[in-house]
């Protein structure tokens, strides 16, 4: 520990964010980086504790509490205080395949369990670990790792999101032949389609990819298997499967007036938007425009934010998004003591931008939507809400109630929502024989066997909708197995034999 009083001598500083009314004219990252001496600083303020909370990695409460992949915090935290940066990027990669996405886009469930932040700001854990990657990018230390030797045997891996890149990445490295197969143009997932490039600029996730292409990964692209290659075939082709196919059924709100014009799935704007931005090639009437037009967005998690941001970068009229829950509270309650996730409100950098624009905080909390209104030519015009009241029941549990004289009528062209994710999409895992329960794949985690031979699941297909750092925990984890399976031994790191 380099500086043994360094929480009490130094408070958090946030990261310096560009202007809001000036980021929302570009698509850039709105977050710029910390200098070398407020890192400094703010690696000095880690306690290095007996018991490291912020590195845990478990759910209380149905929330995620430290950081899934046990990232070695402290250790990483002392060296950037001390300046030994490329000391700091291997201890970083000893646990984490993809510090670059994971310091830009990860809610960092580690800082709301750090020991600091019981009294006071959290480390800035997640700007440190983002420094600490960028510098070894931006000095050369990224270079690729080429396996001394082949086992020869194949692994098809389907999705290329944080979880199968994280899966391809360690069996690569394990000696295997990693073949990703991707439906879309352009490999990453989430990460280069549905995260908006001011929260992760595209040629950060490209830039991995040509990596992991240059350590022996084989990237298929524009191939959806089920339909251009079916999972039998795939199946023969390689000695072992992974689905990592993600949680992409959007979940809808099948209410009166549904099939207006003008109303749209959240991911399919920010799909559509980013592909636009990235020069690929859209589908007739794939791009939405936003440009002149009242929005509301239905849903109040961190997609719903993401179309707030991005239909203010498209000249928006207005916007408005809508949340089920209540507002937050603005300290920690009895019921959310650390090391809990801080439940709590916080002001997401989308309300900021829309707050600098329009003069107000886009939100709007416990309203529900009732009905869609289109004019005659099928265009939506307006909704229609109801303010709701949240109570607990006789058996503890939450319900919401409708508080009458409380409707009300909104403008509207365009509406996004936002409300979730049901699951994979079902159509390839009902062609290849894989069970399923409510969506997900049926595969116990630790082991990641689905019921049909040498076929694995992991990431957001098996556990459903969660946090990057759960898909890349599940990628590596599902690697051991399946280095195993292939090998009947394995070389490759596992969280659970720690």
């Amino acid at each position: 520990m380099g500086k043994t009083t360094g929480f009490m001598d130094y408070q958090r500083e946030e990261s310096k964010e560009r202007n809001p009314r000036v980021r929302i004219n570009d698509w850039k990252e709105y977050d710029a980086p910390f200098s070398d001496d407020v890192l400094s600083r703010q690696g000095a303020r880690c306690m290095d504790c007996g018991t490291p909370f912020c590195q845990m990695g478990d759910e209380i409460n149905g929330a995620t509490t430290g950081c899934p992949i046990y990232n070695l915090i402290p250790e990483w935290n002392d060296l950037a205080y001390r300046g030994q940066w490329k000391e700091a990027l291997k201890r970083l990669l000893k646990t984490n395949n993809f510090p670059e996405f994971t310091g830009r886009v990860c809610p960092a469930p580690c800082e709301g369990s750090c020991t600091v932040a019981i009294s006071d700001p959290a480390v800035a854990i997640k700007s440190i670990e983002r420094a600490i990657i960028d510098k070894g990018f931006e000095n050369g230390w990224m270079t690729p790792r080429i396996p001394q030797k082949r086992t020869g045997q194949s692994v098809a891996i389907i999705g290329s999101g944080p979880a199968g890149l994280a899966s391809a990445d360690q069996l690569n490295q394990a000696g295997h032949t990693v073949t990703v197969y991707e439906r879309a143009d352009r490999a990453g997932g989430l990460l280069m389609y549905g995260i908006p490039n001011m929260k992760l600029e595209k040629d950060v996730v490209e830039r991995r990819i040509r990596l992991l292409e240059q350590e022996g990964i084989d990237f298929v692209l524009n191939t959806e298997i089920g339909k251009d290659l079916s999972s039998e075939e795939l199946k023969n082709q390689h000695d072992a499967v992974i689905f990592c196919t993600g949680a992409q059924k959007q979940r809808d709100l099948v209410i009166e007036g549904r099939g207006a014009k003008g109303i749209h799935f959240a991911m399919d704007y920010l799909t559509a938007s980013t592909k636009k931005i990235v020069g690929t090639d859209l589908k007739k009437n794939e791009f939405i425009d936003a440009k002149g037009k009242d929005v509301i967005v239905i849903g109040g998690g961190d997609t719903g934010a993401d179309c707030i941001a991005t239909a203010l970068r498209h000249d928006c009229n207005s916007v408005v998004q809508f949340g089920k829950h209540p507002q937050l509270p603005l300290a920690r309650t009895k019921g959310n003591m650390w090391p809990e996730y801080p439940n709590v409100f916080t002001v997401d950098y989308a309300h900021k931008e829309a707050t600098a624009k329009f003069g107000e905080d886009p939100r709007n909390y416990s309203i529900q939507t009732k009905r869609f209104i289109s004019d005659d030519n099928g265009d939506l015009k307006e909704l229609h809400t109801v303010e709701m009241e949240k109570v607990r029941d006789e058996d503890g549990k939450f319900v919401f109630y409708e508080i009458p004289g409380t409707e009300k009528v909104w403008p509207a062209q365009l509406v996004f929502i936002a409300i979730g994710f049901e699951g994979s999409e079902p159509e390839l895992l009902q062609q290849a024989g894989v069970k399923t329960t409510n969506g997900t794949v049926e595969a116990k985690y630790g082991e990641f066997a689905t019921n049909i031979e040498k076929v694995f699941a992991a990431g957001d297909a098996r556990r459903g909708q969660s946090l990057i750092v759960w898909a890349i925990n599940e990628g590596r984890e599902v690697a051991y197995k399946v280095d195993h399976y292939l090998t009947g031994s394995t070389v490759l790191p596992s969280y659970l034999e720690v």
